[in-house]
């Protein structure tokens, strides 16, 4: 689904989720947390179309070199060796698809939470109070696409968290707002 806003649809949108909704603040995000559900926010589709940019630019080069070069060289059967990579690509692209609607996060009163996973799950708690930094980075291709990607860096290197692929007008919100949130919750320790 790629039509609408990203928080139409996605990850939050499955069953045993609290929906998506817009970003925190709004009266459906209240009172979404208020009834001890986290208000999951869904990524936005510009990072699926990079991703399975990427997918088809690499799986076809290596598809054009694999069934070229040994058609050429050894006769037209060869080419055969473009399939193996044009399946990946086939495969590949349901793949990103079901990846990108599994990541998602909440942020909820004393800590944010990023989803993710298909067949193992991954669910990160960050507590505003552990955060030591938060940056947006934001790379050639991200930019292209106009995306971001906000990193969160706390005391114990296993629980560095990414969100990636948000606009980057969200991700300056997030990133300030957590910031803001951090230092709040870290001050009385």
């Amino acid at each position: 689904m790629e039509t609408g806003s990203p928080r139409d649809a996605g990850p939050g949108s499955g069953p045993g989720s609290a929906g998506t909704v817009g970003p925190q603040g709004t009266a459906e995000a209240v009172e979404g947390e208020r009834e001890g559900e986290p208000v999951w926010i869904a990524l936005p589709p510009g990072l699926l179309k990079m991703r399975r940019l990427l997918l088809v630019v690499w799986l076809g080069l290596i598809a054009l070199a694999a069934g070229l070069v040994p058609g050429l060289l050894a006769g037209p059967a060869w080419a055969a060796f473009a399939l193996p990579p044009l399946a990946l690509m086939a495969w590949g692209w349901v793949m990103v698809d079901r990846n990108w609607r599994s990541w998602r996060y909440a942020e909820r009163a004393d800590d944010l939470l990023i989803s993710r996973g298909v067949l193992w799950r991954e669910e990160t708690v960050v507590p505003y109070g552990r955060m030591q930094l938060v940056e947006v980075t934001s790379g050639p291709v991200e930019r292209h696409f106009g995306l971001a990607s906000v990193q969160l860096h706390t005391a114990a290197a296993a629980t560095d968290a990414t969100i990636p692929g948000l606009d980057p007008a969200e991700a300056e919100r997030l990133r300030d707002r957590l910031t803001e949130l951090g230092e709040a919750r870290s001050a009385g320790l």
